[in-house]
Formats: C-alpha cells, sequence, structure tokens
C-alpha cells in the first residue's frame, strides 16, 4: 500500500542506515565477550616458545632466558671449550647422551644444533636445584680435572659445557635441551624444534 506524501527512498535510507548501526553496535557488545575467551597473557607465556636474540652473546658468555617458567641458558662456547668437551668424555656418564631429553637435531656430541651455541634447561636432573656457570679451568675447589661447566651447590652434581652429567654423582641424567632452533643466524626460538625429540 502506498501512502502519498511519503518518500520511500528516505525510508530505504534510514532502513539501511539503521542496520549498519546496529551491526556496528553488537560488533562492539562482541568484542569484550570474544575477548574473555582468549587465553590470558600469563598462559600464553607459560607455554608459547620464546624468541632470544643472540646477536650480542659474546664467545664464551653466558645468556639467561626464560621458558614455561624455567631458565635457559644459552652458551657461545668457544674453541677452546669446544676441544675441552671432547677431553672429558671418559668422566661422564651418559657421554653420547643415550638417556637424556634432546631434541634430535641436537643429539651428537656437543649436544646443540651448531657447535658453538649451547642451549640448555638451566635445572639440575637430580632435584631440580639451578647450578652455577663455572667456566673456569681446574679451579681449587672443583679440581685439577675440572675443564670449565656447571656445579649444583645442593648435592655436589657436575655438569660439562655440553650439560653431560660427571660419573658417580647424584644426577643421573645430562642437562635437558629444550626444543629449539634457529629463526635466523641471530635470533634463537625456544619452545619449538618442528617435533624432533628424542
Amino acid at each position: 500500500m502506498k501512502y502519498d506524501g511519503v518518500d520511500d527512498s528516505k525510508r530505504q535510507f534510514l532502513t539501511s542506515a539503521l542496520t549498519v548501526v546496529g551491526a556496528i553496535g553488537a560488533g562492539y557488545l562482541a568484542v569484550p565477550f570474544l575477548s574473555q575467551m582468549q587465553p590470558s597473557v600469563k598462559a600464553l607465556a607459560a607455554g608459547a616458545p620464546v624468541e632470544v636474540d643472540i646477536s650480542k652473546l659474546e664467545p664464551g658468555q653466558l645468556l639467561r632466558a626464560a621458558w614455561r617458567g624455567k631458565p635457559v641458558w644459552i652458551l657461545n662456547r668457544t674453541p677452546a671449550i669446544l676441544e675441552n668437551i671432547k677431553s672429558v668424555q671418559d668422566q661422564l656418564s651418559d657421554p653420547e647422551s643415550k638417556a637424556s631429553i634432546q631434541p634430535a637435531n641436537a643429539k651428537n656430541e656437543f649436544r646443540s644444533i651448531k657447535p658453538e651455541i649451547f642451549v640448555a634447561l638451566g635445572l639440575c636432573t637430580h632435584l631440580g636445584c639451578s647450578p652455577t656457570f663455572r667456566p673456569e679451568v681446574a679451579p681449587h675447589d672443583l679440581g685439577e680435572d675440572w675443564k670449565g661447566g656447571f656445579f649444583c651447590p645442593c648435592h655436589g652434581s657436575k655438569f660439562d659445557l655440553a650439560g653431560r652429567v660427571y660419573s658417580g654423582l647424584p644426577a643421573p641424567t645430562n642437562l635437558e635441551i629444550p626444543p629449539h632452533r634457529y629463526l635466523s643466524d641471530t635470533l634463537l626460538l625456544i619452545g619449538e624444534d618442528g617435533g624432533n625429540r628424542a
């Protein structure tokens, strides 16, 4: 039914405008509800991979990061450190890391993707204490055979600079190597390795 004096184009414009305004209003109302369904920043940090810039990591320097609330060590090993790693094989409990946790791409004598960059969880495999970084060779408190490594002050476990545990000490296995991969020569992603666990 058509009424005299009624402009249908104005009615159509008002109906379209009201529809658009209603859709925008519904969107504004939906955003807070949908955002509540997203995981919190804390939850994301608990399991999300972590990017670490290693561009300023000097030879012999240890960088500390955190992943899943655990300390992660990133060590830039010098050629001398790599030689010392080879020289302590006969003193280790698991020199080939057969009983230890590491990604498949880090299952080698240096326990790393790149020999010079070592990445490990900074937790002793005995009771979870955090060992100290002791890079010095033959200090008086660790003995003449010490070639540098990590010393756990809680119960005396010792690890070489590839995170391998010395024989006869409380720690049952080598330090755990977290999943990781390189995004570039200077950017490391901890927490993701493409599923190569061993």
